[in-house]
């Protein structure tokens, strides 16, 4: 059990596809849009999106292209949101298989 709660650790954390929407919904734009702009499949952009694809540092650039935000920013974003699910899944005792782009250790 644990006793202390470390000030480094986050209560959450959101997937980066989570704030591709929230850029599309400001700015109007569609997923196709999206896509075309980054010259990516839809299905792609749909698959980040819904959270069952990484952000690999190909896509953060791509992103900072079409949106205007660093690619630096969107791999945070990954690493934060993958680092968090590693820890919540440890301390459930869930192994969960990685998504699609993400290379094991």
């Amino acid at each position: 059990m644990k006793t202390e709660t470390d000030p480094n650790t986050i209560a959450k954390a959101f997937p980066p596809g989570d704030f591709i929407r929230e850029e599309l919904e400001e700015r109007g734009w569609s997923q196709a849009e999206l896509a075309k702009r980054m010259g990516r499949p839809l299905q792609v952009i749909n698959q980040i999106i819904n959270g069952t694809k990484s952000v690999t540092a190909e896509t953060a650039i791509d992103l900072e292209k079409a949106l205007g935000v660093s690619a630096r920013t969107w791999l945070n974003l990954e690493a934060t949101y993958r680092l968090w699910m590693a820890r919540r899944n440890r301390e459930e005792g869930i192994c969960p298989k990685p998504p699609s782009g993400v290379v094991g250790d």
